[in-house]
């Protein structure tokens, strides 16, 4: 019988954990629970098979923006935020810290199960093509980029916006166009979340980054060289 993909649901709520439970488990996932930020991190310390975390940003102990720092440390595990605040300023520390998606209190769970699905679809994808534009090289089977084959350790959504913008190389991509395909949902955000995401993936490829180019008032191209 082959494993279920297992999920870490983290909220202090319990009803919100139930709700967000019984709609991952009708999909097939296993569901494990933590009602603060210090046993999610005992949880994901122990249990080395979590595929994708949820995680709530208000929570006693420890709140979520720790919980995904200290996860960010030594993986890049996929991090959905859940927040009951709907600032943009929330937003856009949650994708400096490293989250793959965010979505505010109260949400449908019908399209955070889709999102899960898109991920985690993405995440395991098959296949091992390998390919290598100026210093940088993308294998998108094992889900890993080298520049001059030193490993550079990308987020989800980092490794998704690199390997757009080598799909499209040469060509000019507006902001939207890149939420609208990155995202792979509607998005009604600031289009900073993209400049948010570009500058840090500029920062992991070191000088490789100089590839992502600037188009000023509209958006950004990769060059091959």
């Amino acid at each position: 019988m082959e494993d279920k993909i297992k999920i870490l649901v983290v909220d202090d709520e319990p009803r919100m954990r139930k709700l967000v439970k019984d709609f991952l488990n009708i999909k097939g996932y296993e569901v494990v629970e933590a009602g603060d930020g210090e046993e999610a991190l005992d949880i994901f310390c122990t249990q080395k098979d979590i595929s994708l975390i949820i995680l709530d940003v208000m929570m006693p102990k420890m709140n979520g923006w720790d919980v995904l720092k200290t996860v960010r440390k030594t993986s890049n595990v996929p991090v959905i935020m859940l927040t009951a605040r709907g600032e943009e300023t929330d937003e856009l520390q949650g994708f400096k810290l490293g989250a793959d998606e965010y979505i505010s209190k109260p949400f449908s769970p019908k399209i955070l199960t889709a999102r899960v699905d898109a991920i985690l679809r993405r995440t395991n994808a098959a296949g091992s093509d390998s390919e290598t534009y100026g210093k940088i090289t993308i294998n998108r089977g094992a889900h890993t980029v080298t520049v001059e084959g030193r490993p550079v350790e990308l987020s989800f959504k980092e490794f998704e916006l690199l390997d757009y913008f080598m799909k499209n190389r040469n060509l000019a991509l507006s902001r939207e166009n890149i939420l609208s395909n990155v995202w792979d949902y509607d998005y009604f955000g600031d289009a900073r979340t993209i400049d948010t995401h570009v500058k840090k993936l500029r920062a992991k490829l070191g000088e490789a980054g100089e590839q992502i180019k600037t188009i000023w008032g509209m958006g950004y191209k990769f060059e091959e060289s």
